[in-house]
């Protein structure tokens, strides 16, 4: 692939910009979905900052719950024979990866699917980011709080997640979730709270939002009886880069 630098002076960074090969495969950006708007608009400007770090790529909407279009119809709509890879904008592997994404492709070979976006050391980053951002100090504890997954990988993903998140802090960092796995988030909010006054201590619980973006869950997390709630993960280009390159190993992988 050619590749260019584009100086990016109002940033005062560089973004690594490459070039889409000829004929290169469809990009399908598939994401939960959401009514929240501002959810919505961010998951959008992730798939404008895909195109705009792989110019030519074709990047196509679509979700597996809430919003159209939905992921089936638009595998569906493809013209015969166009080779695609499905990129989850999901954080584990859940039943939307094991169920949702393999029955929307089953019927056509040339389309593929990728990995979610997380776990990934970046994603702890930026998790870290936001904390620290909200106040935290060394004697607080961290909950990262997930969507949550009748399926045990999403829990293996999330657990993976916040050993990483665990790296980068000093702090106790737990693990709840919003839906279908224990323990729920108020509950983990509590047993970290009691588990930093056996150890004596007078420190806050922080909620890490391991979340996309603001919607139903992120709001449910206000209500769970945290001491403070950090943002989502968007805005950030983090999860474009990412989503490139679960793009690009798939197109390794096949070649």
């Amino acid at each position: 692939m050619d590749g260019f630098f584009l100086d990016t002076t109002l940033n005062r960074c560089w973004l690594n910009v490459t070039l889409a090969p000829m004929n290169s495969p469809v990009l399908i950006a598939c994401a939960h979905g959401t009514r929240n708007a501002e959810g919505q608009a961010a998951i959008r400007r992730v798939m404008a900052e895909i195109e705009a770090l792989r110019p030519g790529l074709r990047v196509v909407e679509a979700y597996v719950d809430v919003q159209e279009p939905e992921l089936g119809g638009v595998v569906e709509g493809l013209p015969e024979g166009t080779a695609a890879v499905v990129v989850p904008l999901l954080l584990s592997t859940g039943f939307h990866i094991k169920v949702d994404v393999p029955k929307a492709i089953k019927t056509r070979p040339e389309v593929v699917a990728a990995r979610p976006l997380g776990p990934d050391p970046r994603l702890a980053e930026l998790l870290a980011t936001h904390l620290r951002a909200a106040g935290l100090q060394e004697h607080d504890g961290v909950l990262l709080a997930a969507a949550g997954s009748s399926l045990p990988d999403g829990s293996v993903d999330s657990e993976e997640q916040a050993r990483l998140l665990a790296e980068l802090l000093p702090n106790k960092v737990r693990v709840a979730y919003g839906a279908s796995a224990q323990p729920t988030v108020p509950d983990g909010v509590a047993s970290l709270r009691a588990e930093l006054a056996a150890d004596g201590g007078t420190g806050r619980v922080f909620i890490a939002s391991y979340l996309l973006a603001t919607g139903y869950f992120h709001d449910q997390l206000a209500k769970a009886g945290a001491d403070v709630v950090a943002a989502p993960l968007l805005p950030s280009k983090v999860l474009a880069e990412i989503a490139l390159e679960r793009y690009d190993a798939v197109l390794e992988r096949l070649s």
